[in-house]
């Protein structure tokens, strides 16, 4: 090596050393997917809160990540968000359990046990501690080629909608009830007729009579104006629901530095904080739309409410039975979430782990 090449590179590694770590951070290319507009909370929340949080925790290492955001059916619809992790189109995305019942089944406890807690912290942070105690929770997960980082993202308290007055359950015999595929089933032995559906074709559904109300959450429902349609609006607390979470593509999630796995995994915190705040915030934004919309807002009697509880067959243990037949701890899965919301304070008008 002549002098002249000592001094030049002698002068590149002077120059490199000068530049700041970020520019001389590794770039990692990462596409986060979600099937709806960022109009929903919980894709608001992984661009404006998960993603600005990883970014400062890989501040001062060797990596930076130059995301890609593809949200709103630009990349995958609403369900397909697990399809496009496994294929490799995203690396991080958020996965809606709800719309994965058979590959995700045991995450939907929540919607085999209505008229549960209505607290979405609560039932957001169970089920998440649930995922660490059953071992079968996170690989029905990675099955799919999918890291569950945590940050369950759920749905508050639902409630009904419909074109009559609700005081008590034989108010609805013979009414036609849209609800959403899970929910379907809170309506069996009420007298009402369950009509499945969603939120694009609640509104329409209504106005033209295929439907007299609807099982649905606030923040939809108000977006949705169906206080237009559907003016009685029946605080029945049917419970806040555990819909998914944060996951990486588990084969590259394992493929990456650990500085680059712990900042993935370090932002969930920062959505889950922001998430349940905004929704709070978000509820309270919905009621008042729908009174001022013209929504007539009351409370079901809680004699009705454990009525209608305790009308219904035991979806639950039918659900678990199911499971544990096909070798999923199903049963384990309802008597640890029962026992935790007992833990809790919870005051149920029905125990779903008792057949």
């Amino acid at each position: 090596m002549n002098l002249k090449t000592m001094l030049r590179g002698g002068l590149a590694a002077l120059v490199l050393s000068a530049l700041p770590l970020s520019a001389r951070a590794e770039t990692i290319d990462v596409t986060a997917v979600a099937g709806h507009p960022p109009v929903f909370l919980w894709v608001k929340t992984l661009s404006e809160s998960y993603i600005p949080a990883v970014n400062k925790a890989l501040e001062g290492t060797d990596y930076k990540i130059d995301w890609t955001e593809a949200y709103g059916g630009t990349l995958a619809k609403v369900g397909g968000e697990a399809e496009a992790l496994e294929d490799g189109l995203a690396q991080i995305g958020i996965v809606a359990s709800l719309f994965e019942p058979s590959l995700l089944s045991l995450q939907n406890i929540t919607y085999v046990t209505p008229f549960g807690s209505d607290n979405v912290d609560l039932v957001l942070t169970t089920v998440d501690r649930m995922h660490e105690d059953i071992p079968a929770m996170r690989k029905l997960w990675e099955d799919l080629d999918l890291e569950y980082l945590g940050g369950g993202f759920g749905l508050e308290d639902y409630l009904l909608m419909t074109t009559f007055p609700v005081n008590s359950l034989a108010d609805l015999k013979g009414r036609k009830i849209n609800a959403p595929g899970p929910a379907v089933n809170w309506l069996e032995n009420t007298g009402a007729v369950g009509v499945a559906g969603n939120l694009t074709t609640y509104y329409n559904d209504i106005q033209t009579g295929v439907a007299e109300g609807v099982i649905v959450f606030p923040t939809a429902a108000a977006a949705a104006k169906l206080q237009e349609v559907a003016p009685y609006v029946t605080r029945t607390h049917f419970g806040a629901q555990y819909a998914g979470g944060l996951v990486a593509k588990k084969s590259w999630f394992e493929d990456q530095p650990r500085q680059v796995q712990d900042a993935l995994k370090a932002g969930v915190q920062a959505f889950a904080t922001a998430y349940r705040s905004g929704l709070e915030q978000r509820v309270a934004g919905a009621f008042k739309k729908m009174e001022e919309g013209g929504a007539k807002i009351s409370e079901l009697p809680e004699a009705e409410r454990d009525a209608w509880a305790k009308a219904l067959p035991p979806i639950a243990a039918n659900w678990a039975k199911d499971l544990d037949a096909k070798g999923l701890p199903g049963t384990e899965v309802v008597k640890t979430y029962m026992t935790r919301l007992h833990e809790a304070g919870v005051k149920l008008p029905r125990d779903w782990a008792a057949e």
